[in-house]
Parts: structure tokens; sequence; C-alpha cells
């Protein structure tokens, strides 16, 4: 079955929207105008706000203005201790799987990427410590190339994440990758999405009964001088003498508003007519006269 055509489906509209009173018309159109601004300055307050949080993890991945420092001491001493178990692994071994840096939020990765050996690990968990991650998920984070700048990426299961990848201070052709996830800046958009869309939907709802009051107030010269055409319409202007003194008030004629020129328009063709009137009242009167 085909869909109607473009113009077929316009002339539906058209005259759906025919029967719509001048004011709700006037409602909705200006509902529907506040609707698409605040979406729009809602979409682009949202969009700011994720690209601030995300330069704020990209500043912190990049240790900011004092990376040359801070960088090579985490570096070189960001490895957890050792468990009693397990025999001590010096920060500088290919084998030593790097904690992240202190300051970074749960969940955050530090990988070391070792040029003849297999990448190693950790991620900090919510009581501060870090555990190892499967080799199965550092395997996005081992292929970013060294030196570019954070980008995202998803790693396994655990969601999107903010990587980059810096080359180790040692000069051994090591990589260091460091992730923030990017968990907590979701639930913040989110969040604000939400929080807009609540005030979004209660502002229509306010402006929309404010401005079918401010309509409705504004219509009533209107509505006087529809008033004032619709008694001229009930009296008897079709025989005998009729005394056309119906007129719109003054207060409705003013000519710098366009009711006041509709009402200005219809007391001159109220004139106009009782004019009329009266001169076939006096033609009718000449003519009885004669005939008698």
């Amino acid at each position: 079955m085909s869909s109607s055509p473009p113009s077929e489906r316009r002339g539906r509209l058209r005259r759906r929207l025919a029967g719509w009173s001048l004011r709700r018309r006037l409602v909705l159109s200006v509902v529907a105008l506040l609707a698409l601004v605040s979406v729009g300055i809602g979409g682009l307050t949202t969009v700011a706000l994720r690209h601030f949080l995300v330069d704020q993890i990209d500043n912190q991945l990049t240790f900011g203005d004092r990376r040359p420092a801070d960088f090579e001491r985490w570096a070189r001493h960001g490895a957890d201790p050792p468990r009693p178990d397990q025999r001590p692994t010096p920060p500088d071994s290919d084998e030593a799987a790097p904690a992240p840096p202190g300051g970074f939020p749960p969940g955050s990765i530090a990988v070391r990427v070792p040029t003849s050996a297999e990448p190693v690990g950790r991620i900090r968990s919510e009581s501060g410590s870090s555990e190892e991650v499967p080799a199965a998920d550092l395997a996005p984070l081992a292929r970013m190339p060294a030196g570019e700048r954070p980008r995202t990426v998803t790693v396994g299961g655990r969601g999107e994440y903010r990587a980059v990848a810096l080359p180790s201070p040692r000069g051994d052709g090591d990589v260091l990758v460091l992730a923030i996830p990017l968990a907590q800046v979701d639930d913040t958009v989110m969040w604000m999405l939400v929080a807009q869309a609540g005030v979004i939907g209660a502002g229509l709802v306010i402006a929309g009964a404010l401005g079918a009051l401010i309509v409705r107030v504004t219509l009533r010269p209107l509505n006087r001088v529809a008033a004032t055409a619709a008694r001229v319409t009930e009296l008897p202007l079709d025989r005998g003498e009729v005394a056309l003194s119906v007129r719109v008030p003054a207060a409705d004629t003013d000519p710098r508003t366009e009711v006041g020129q509709v009402g200005g328009a219809l007391n001159r063709m109220l004139g106009h007519v009782a004019a009329a009137l009266a001169a076939r009242q006096a033609s009718e009167t000449r003519v009885r006269q004669f005939v008698a």
C-alpha cells in the first residue's frame, strides 16, 4: 500500500488546523517555539558540559602541567606492593603491573605494554586497592599508539574509558597506558538530561497556562467586535423601518491596532448600511404616498 503524497498530507493538515480557534493556534505556536528553543539550549548545554568533563579527565590523564615530574615519579614507583605469597617485583621491571596513580577515581586502569612481553595492568577498586585486569580486557588499551591525545576506548564489558598511551620515561620502548572510566561522566550527563526534561516540561505547562490567559485577555477586543457583528445579524433588516444604532465601542476602533482597524471598518460599513436602509425606507414611503 503506497503512502499518501506530501501534497495530500499537507491538505489534510490544513483542513485539520482550519477548525482550530485563533486562541488555540497562538498558544500552541508559542509553546512549540518555547519547546524548540528550550531543547536547543538544553542540548548545547549538555554537549558543553560533557565536553568540559571529558577535558577534565584528559587533563588528569596527561597530568596537566605537572606531567614531567609526577608522571616520571609514578612510572618508576607506581606498582602495587607485592602480596606476602608473591615475590617482590621492582617497579621498573617489565613484569610489574602498575597501579593507577593516586587521585584517579575507582575503575581507573593502568597498563604497562612491554616490547617483549604480554601487557599487564591493574584496576582501582572501590576500596582504593587495585586488582589485576584480565589480558582480554587489556587488548584495546595495549593497541593504542603512544604519544597521541587521549581517546575514547571500549574496554571489554567494562564500558567506555578515556585513555592515553605515554612512552615510558626509561627509554626502553615500553608504553604506559592510563584509562579513566566515563561512567561518572555519563551519569552526570544523564542526570542533567533528566533535570532539563523536568524543568522544560514544567516550564511548558506554566507557559501554556499563562499564554492561554494572556491570549484570552488580548483577544477580548476582537471578541467584542465579533459580538457587535452578531447583534447586527439578529436585526430584521429586510423590512420596515430599521434603526441601526449598533456600533463597535470607540475603545475598540483604535487605528493603531489590528483589532481597532477591524472595528473601525465595521463601524463604517454599518454606517453605510444604515444610510442605505434609510434611503430604502424613504423610497418606500414616497411610493406608498404616490399610490395613496
